[in-house]
């Protein structure tokens, strides 16, 4: 593949979030490595979504597995992104989980707290790592504007309590802090970090209390009064990627529809 051909990780891409960002960025001429934990027809589909849209025959979309929760499996999958596709360029840290059981915080289990640490925190934080040492190590030249690119999707969850998932609202505060520690310490690397935190987003994880929120919206919870997408999400990561925001590290950005806005 030509160097020319700029390679992006997204993790989480079967569907959803990941896979909005997997086809924008598709469409802005990246191949894109589809990370997908368990369903690989889902992830193929994802790839093929990226094919539809491509816009230089060289980009490649390659589904890679792995759980981003586990250390063999994610190290793995950046040497196999890098041998495959000739490299990376940017990593979008977007895989994360719910609870699988919604609990009050005096009936929440240590183990649902282990585990979503585990995929939503450690995962990321570490992934972010194996990331940087290639880049530090390697030196490979860059193919996006103004260097390598992390990209962390965390969630309104980080500042907003919802105390029937609390283990997912911690999680999120932590990766929210992750982003910044990796802003710091790789800002004079030339390697930019951002953070993106979606709001109200429609997609499987919602998909349960859609009729709550359909009703929240429309009542002004949201003050733009729609859900967000895959495709919302996926034009701010673009921005991160594109060298429009070259002298910025450590922001965040919320793709929310206002819901961050304080009103009285």
């Amino acid at each position: 593949m030509s160097r020319s051909i700029p390679v992006v990780l997204v993790t989480g891409a079967s569907r959803g979030l990941g896979r909005g960002i997997a086809v924008h960025l598709a469409g802005m001429g990246y191949s894109v490595a589809v990370n997908y934990a368990a369903n690989r027809n889902a992830a193929e589909h994802t790839a093929e979504l990226c094919r539809a849209v491509q816009t230089d025959d060289r980009q490649q979309f390659v589904p890679f597995k792995a759980d981003i929760g586990d250390r063999r499996e994610r190290n793995a999958m950046v040497e196999e992104v890098v041998s495959t596709l000739g490299g990376l360029d940017g990593l979008v840290n977007n895989a994360g989980m719910a609870p699988r059981r919604r609990a009050d915080l005096v009936e929440a289990t240590e183990e649902s707290f282990e585990e979503l640490m585990r995929v939503n925190l450690q995962g990321p934080y570490f992934l972010t790592q194996r990331a940087a040492r290639y880049w530090l190590a390697e030196r490979p030249t860059p193919r996006l504007p103004g260097g390598f690119k992390v990209v962390f999707i965390t969630s309104i969850s980080v500042y907003t309590a919802s105390v029937n998932r609390g283990d997912y609202c911690v999680s999120k505060a932590g990766l929210a802090m992750a982003a910044q520690l990796w802003a710091t310490r790789l800002a004079e690397e030339q390697i930019q970090v951002f953070e993106l935190r979606p709001g109200i987003m429609e997609t499987d994880m919602t998909s349960g209390v859609k009729e709550k929120y359909d009703a929240l919206i429309a009542e002004g919870l949201v003050p733009q009064r729609r859900w967000g997408s895959g495709e919302d999400v996926g034009r701010a990561v673009g921005a991160c990627l594109d060298g429009s925001l070259n002298f910025s590290t450590g922001a965040v950005i919320d793709v929310d529809g206002g819901f961050h806005l304080r009103r009285l």
